[in-house]
């Protein structure tokens, strides 16, 4: 089975293709982005209009490039897979435009994908987790704990009642004076910091901590260090280094604290569940996986989270998840639209109470 996956759903333009034997291991066999960071960085974020045209400018001549590094033509496939939602409008309808035409002139079916479900199933490409697995999804948009029941079959525990942690990076690298993305940014600053040796006035929030529920807030934690960059003043290379560290620990102890939450529901509601996964650009700091690599052995199960090439937005895992679908069947018309919102769990989607009684049934 091979199929052909594009991505286009934000500030990436990405093209890959993958082929799996029957239940063996699935291969990569090309797997193309092209980054918009030049386009984007002057504004210090995405804008949705500058992205849908670069789009236009990269996605043809990047589907040409990855089919005929994997040596197939549209005739090879088995399916093409688009993702058409969640995201930005312009760019999710470049994309599946391009791969529902590609799909129409080969006679092949076409598979609308969900971004967040490509996210979802990545570790079952890379590791083929058994279902049902725990995951904390965290990426620029969003910040979930979702039990993954099955493909297309997903329970939200929680979900961010504010900003999601990509973007307390985002923010946060700003108010610092640090690049756009900001969680890579952070992350490479807070290399040679310390936390805990910058003078804050109080300690950045860890909001939630210690509550039930595995909700996430982190619009405290952004608020308290605006307030303390405005008294520090000047910040030198060394003390942004200690506050990167200091805001990069931060946000992994709350988003550790909601999932050691969500580990305890999971447990009790799925005993036969053996992993914790994370997925998501975020998923690619380390100290994030190593926090959530000792939380979840400390639970007893096994801590998984792709390559951090695979973590960041790719045609990949568009295509892995084209191929998961296609095994049960599960097409999709020409006809099926691009969607800015669209939930894994359409039930738990803006309900904080949900996530909250279902823990406290765990409890």
């Amino acid at each position: 089975m091979i199929v052909l996956g594009i991505e286009t759903s934000c500030d990436e333009t990405a093209a890959a293709v993958v082929a799996c034997d029957g239940d063996g291991p699935a291969v990569i066999r090309a797997n193309l982005i092209q980054s918009q960071l030049s386009e984007h960085a002057p504004y210090g974020g995405v804008v949705p209009e500058i992205a849908a045209r670069a789009h236009l400018a990269y996605a043809d001549s990047l589907v040409r490039r990855a089919l005929a590094e994997a040596e197939v033509s549209p005739d090879d496939l088995d399916g093409v897979a688009a993702a058409t939602g969640p995201g930005l409008i312009g760019g999710l309808i470049v994309g599946s435009m391009i791969a529902k035409a590609l799909a129409w002139a080969a006679g092949k079916p076409f598979l609308a994908i969900n971004h967040l479900e490509a996210h979802a199933l990545t570790a079952r490409l890379t590791d083929f987790v058994p279902f049902p697995y725990l995951l904390l999804l965290i990426s620029g948009g969003h910040t979930q704990l979702l039990v993954c029941a099955g493909v297309g079959n997903y329970r939200q525990l929680g979900t961010t009642l504010d900003d999601a942690a990509g973007e307390a990076f985002d923010k946060a690298a700003k108010l610092i004076g640090l690049g756009y993305p900001g969680g890579p940014a952070i992350e490479r600053a807070a290399a040679s910091g310390v936390p805990g040796r910058f003078p804050l006035p109080r300690a950045l929030p860890r909001p939630l901590k210690g509550r039930n529920g595995c909700d996430f807030s982190f619009s405290g934690l952004k608020t308290a260090l605006r307030r303390a960059v405005e008294q520090a003043g000047a910040l030198g290379p060394a003390s942004v280094a200690d506050l990167a560290a200091e805001i990069e620990l931060a946000i992994c102890e709350a988003l550790a604290d909601r999932t050691a939450n969500a580990i305890e529901c999971f447990r009790q509601q799925h005993p036969e569940g053996t992993s914790l996964v994370a997925a998501g650009g975020v998923a690619a700091n380390t100290r994030l996986r190593r926090t959530l690599a000792a939380l979840a052995e400390g639970a007893g199960l096994r801590f998984v989270a792709p390559p951090a090439a695979l973590c960041t937005d790719n045609g990949a895992m568009i295509a892995w998840a084209g191929i998961e679908r296609l095994r049960l069947g599960l097409t999709d018309g020409l006809d099926a639209p691009a969607r800015p919102r669209w939930p894994l769990d359409p039930h738990g989607i803006g309900s904080p109470r949900l996530a909250r009684d279902l823990t406290a049934a765990a409890r």
